[in-house]
């Protein structure tokens, strides 16, 4: 069968492509015999909205023995790191791209052979430093050919030019004179760190893309925030009391996220705005609560998407969010487990954030932002006592909801952490 397609391809070679990725997607088996025990490695798909990623970095060198769907490189995409893996059992021949290319989907970036014979195990970098070596001093010999023959002509422009000295003087080029030194700075201004102490580092495609959509967030929507405090006795008594028997039945911690989750779900059906979007000249209302939490990793910012949360219960929302969570930070977290979400939550209060403004997170229009809990005074009663507070804040898009649904969302955030049993009465 390869055979026959590789004739035919040489008869029609603008069918070329077509070829290609036939062997690539089709057929990995067939071409590792057609080029003789050979396999190309391939950038795998990445998803539907993603078109290229960057070579990130190699986890293999040539001469290591690598097994059928061992990962032997990372691409970094704008969302996701993805691995492309051994298509084939045997020993790493060599790279065909190097760290820091764009590479596509169908992109060969390695070959591995199954027999392990001519393999190469000098690692790229070692070729580089080498060359990186040569290449300095035959510079510097050329420009010591270069420099006598500069010295030599200096001297006779300067002989010829000697006549119209004066001229030079009264000519207009005078004035550039002052102009290259930079004013001198007084004893009160701050003194700049040299350029040996800088360092220049290339960013990444996630931090990159993240930087583009909060940018556009702060030029798209008309961003206000309106902030209240939770009193957290009741929710935390509430995880004190039974979570050992949580664990015991649901296998899972109970944790303070999925009480802001449940209440979040209870406002967002009682504000239902506050779930909406704006699409041009319509409003789309959504009739499902997603909701985006917002986890930040060693290589940025990641928002999964718990699905469905109102048809979720407390113990169903913890085990979705340590699934995340650990996904998240592994680095093994897929796009669609990130895509979509209605409304995001963003707990910088385990960093020990006490206040914060958040930015949506589009294309949605409102976050909720919590905080750390901290022990303040407060008036219970008629009497000052402490207790456990937290500040919540709700960015929103003005455009779309007004003041007066913000602050009852945040309201009923507020009531419903503070005296959890409002679920169940459903009041």
């Amino acid at each position: 069968m390869v055979q026959y397609l590789h004739d035919l391809l040489g008869h029609f070679p603008e069918l070329m492509h077509v070829g290609v990725y036939y062997l690539i997607f089709f057929n990995t088996n067939a071409l590792s015999v057609y080029q003789g025990g050979l396999v190309d490695a391939v950038v795998p798909f990445m998803g539907e909205s993603i078109t290229d990623g960057t070579l990130a970095t190699f986890l293999k060198q040539p001469g290591d023995h690598v097994e059928v769907d061992e990962p032997i490189a990372q691409i970094e995409t704008d969302k996701v790191t993805i691995d492309v893996a051994s298509p084939e059992a045997g020993v790493l021949q060599k790279f065909v791209a190097k760290e820091g290319d764009t590479v596509e989907p169908g992109t060969k970036i390695a070959v591995i052979s199954k027999s392990g014979e001519n393999v190469s195990h000098v690692a790229p970098s070692e070729k580089l430093r080498s060359k990186a070596a040569s290449k300095p001093s035959a510079e510097k010999k050329k420009a010591d050919k270069e420099k006598p023959k500069e010295e030599t002509s200096l001297p006779k422009p300067k002989a010829e030019t000697s006549p119209p000295k004066p001229k030079a003087e009264t000519s207009p080029p005078k004035p550039k004179a002052p102009s290259p030194p930079r004013p001198k700075p007084s004893a009160t201004e701050p003194q700049l760190p040299p350029r040996e102490r800088e360092r220049r580092v290339p960013m990444t495609r996630l931090r990159k893309r993240v930087a583009t959509r909060l940018k556009d967030s702060q030029n798209t929507f008309a961003m206000l925030t309106t902030f209240n405090e939770v009193d957290m006795t009741n929710l935390m008594k509430l995880r004190s009391d039974y979570k050992e028997a949580f664990v015991e039945k649901h296998g899972v911690k109970l944790g303070l996220m999925s009480g802001f989750i449940k209440a979040a779900v209870s406002g967002l059906q009682n504000q239902p705005i506050i779930n909406a979007v704006i699409d041009g000249d319509d409003i789309i209302y959504r009739d499902y609560i997603d909701i985006s939490i917002a986890v930040g990793t060693p290589k940025g910012l990641v928002v999964p998407v718990i699905r469905n949360a109102e048809k979720m219960n407390f113990a169903e929302i913890e085990k979705e969010i340590n699934t995340l969570a650990k996904k998240a930070n592994d680095g093994s977290i897929s796009i669609d487990e990130m895509a979509g979400g209605s409304f995001t939550i963003s707990n910088g209060g385990v960093y020990g954030s006490l206040l914060s403004t958040p930015i949506i997170n589009p294309p949605q229009s409102a976050i909720l932002g919590m905080h750390s809990i901290v022990n303040r005074p407060m008036v219970v009663g008629g009497e000052i006592v402490s207790r456990p507070m937290m500040y919540i804040a709700l960015t929103y898009d003005h455009r779309l909801i007004d003041g007066r649904e913000a602050v009852f969302f945040l309201r009923r955030i507020k009531d419903v952490v503070e005296d959890p049993r409002r679920l169940l009465l459903d009041i």
